[in-house]
Formats: C-alpha cells, sequence, structure tokens
C-alpha cells in the first residue's frame, strides 16, 4: 500500500514513528470530456484572464484576494515557513468518549501504521485506549493545511480521521427556511413514529448496500462497447401528493410488522439493480 505521510506519532514524552495511509477508495464513475466529431480528448491551458496569454508554469505565483481585485503575493518559501510545527508530528491533545463528537466534523479516513521500531509502543497505546474506551484529539498538517483529527481503533490498526475546524461548519436551523412554527404533534403520531423505528432498527451491515447508479453506468458501457443501443427507462413514476400523516405511518408500521425475516437489510434485497433495456443496433 502507497504511504501517502510519514512522520512521528507523540503521546506525553513517547514518540512513536508512523506511516500515513489511504484508508477509503473512492469508486464514482469518471468521464473525460471529447470532441463529438472525432472523439478527440478536451485538453485545458493555464491563461491570464487580463489578456487571455498563455502562462508558463514557472511563472504562476499564489496570492491572496484581500479586496476585490487587490492582491498579496506569496513566494513558495514564505509559505514554508509559515507551516505549523505538526508537519511531521501527530501531537495527541486530549482523549474524549467518541459519543461526544458530531459526525459533521469527520472529513477524511486514514490508516495509521507503526514503523517495525515503534510496534510495541503502538500497541501500548492502542491497548490503554481499547481499555479505556476513548478517542484521541491530534492535530495533523497534510498538503499544506493543518487538520484537526481523531485517533480510534479499528481491530489492531489506528484509524486517523481529519476533521473540520468548528468554523467550516454551516449552522442551519428551521427558521433558515422559512419555517418558523411546527405544527403541533399528536401523541398517537409520535407513538407510531417510534414503534415504524423499533421495526426498522437492526445491526448495520455495510456489505447489505451498493451504490447501483454505478453499477448501472457500468453495465451501460459494457452494453455500448458491445455495440448495443441503451434505452432509457423511467421508474420514478409520478411525485407523491400530501397524504393524511397518521394513516402514511399506520400503513408504514404495518409494512414493517409483515416484512419476511430475511427480507430486512439483506444483500440480495438492497443490491439489485435494474438493468437497463438494450437492443442490438440495426444493420
Amino acid at each position: 500500500m502507497r504511504t501517502m505521510w510519514k512522520g512521528s506519532l507523540s503521546f506525553g514524552l513517547v514518540t512513536i514513528p508512523v506511516r500515513l495511509y489511504p484508508a477509503t477508495d473512492e469508486k464514482s464513475v469518471s468521464f473525460n470530456q471529447l470532441r463529438r466529431s472525432d472523439h478527440s480528448r478536451i485538453g485545458y491551458q493555464r491563461v491570464a484572464k487580463a489578456d487571455g496569454e498563455e502562462v508558463a508554469y514557472d511563472e504562476i505565483v499564489k496570492g491572496y484576494e484581500y479586496e476585490p481585485d487587490r492582491y498579496v503575493v506569496f513566494e513558495p518559501g514564505e509559505l514554508d515557513a509559515l507551516k505549523p510545527a505538526s508537519s511531521r508530528t501527530i501531537e495527541i491533545l486530549q482523549f474524549v468518549p467518541l459519543d461526544q463528537i458530531d459526525p459533521i466534523y469527520f472529513q477524511r479516513s486514514y490508516y495509521l501504521a507503526p514503523e517495525v521500531v515503534g510496534a510495541k509502543a503502538y500497541a501500548l497505546l492502542s491497548r490503554a485506549m481499547r481499555d479505556k474506551s476513548s478517542v484521541a484529539i491530534c492535530k495533523i498538517t497534510l498538503r499544506d493545511k493543518e487538520h484537526l483529527a481523531t485517533l480510534r481503533l479499528r481491530g489492531d490498526v489506528f484509524v486517523l480521521e481529519t476533521m473540520y475546524w468548528p468554523d467550516e461548519i454551516r449552522e442551519l436551523s428551521l427558521s433558515d427556511v422559512d419555517i418558523d412554527e411546527v405544527p403541533e404533534l399528536r401523541p398517537q403520531e409520535v407513538a407510531m413514529a417510534e414503534a415504524l423505528i423499533e421495526n426498522l432498527t437492526e445491526d448495520f451491515d455495510p456489505t447489505a448496500y451498493t451504490d447501483t447508479y454505478r453499477l448501472q453506468v457500468l453495465e451501460a458501457v459494457q452494453a455500448k462497447v458491445a455495440g448495443q443501443e441503451i434505452t432509457v427507462v423511467d421508474d420514478a413514476g409520478e411525485p407523491a401528493g400530501v397524504v393524511d400523516l397518521m394513516e402514511a405511518l399506520r400503513q408504514s408500521v404495518e409494512a414493517s410488522r409483515n416484512r419476511p425475516a430475511d427480507d430486512a437489510g439483506t444483500e440480495e434485497d438492497t443490491t439489485k439493480v435494474k438493468k437497463p433495456r438494450s437492443r442490438k443496433k440495426a444493420s
């Protein structure tokens, strides 16, 4: 696995040499932009907006716009001097219970593995954190940006999750979307909603879910490679109108009670992909 960062984990006076590895692999389908006439790929050039002239890479500098169309310019050496001390050290700041952290702060996950010489100290820290059911709050610098992060265990390996800073989280209330007052909830409605939640509650199995859009795109790609024409089928149907809330809850609870035992979140049920219709091109 490719190492993307190498440094040390600082725990009090203990320093553990570690390496950082990507923990996820996004599977979204990517496309290239082509000229329709000959499928030639589209390229982009760096041009100055003032005169449209192409700009060589070594002529580009970084500027911060402090007023409209007014910039302060930084040279690479000036920015390097401003990098925080945590650029090669992950400093543990404190330990907290995981349930105290709002998941909205989590950004991206990485595996943090020890160098051979740091294996014992790494195991000691992981054992102590597991016994205390704690996660660590720390700082790390990646790609010239300092991140707040959490450090927790997944099996016998640490997972480091970078976090958004508090001023990067947008606040939203119902009044921001013109809802100043919520209609009073009836006890029967609350009871029905709670019953529905209880009937649909089960252990989380991530393997039961699949990116159906990506699978359908890839199936369509294979069909086109095989010379088939793809027919788009609209299964969305008509949008549902306003329904009686209590009646909708009652029907939902009844349906959840009558679900077959093997129909609750199984892979077979949740990964069905509606294959696009295809037909051979007319010769």
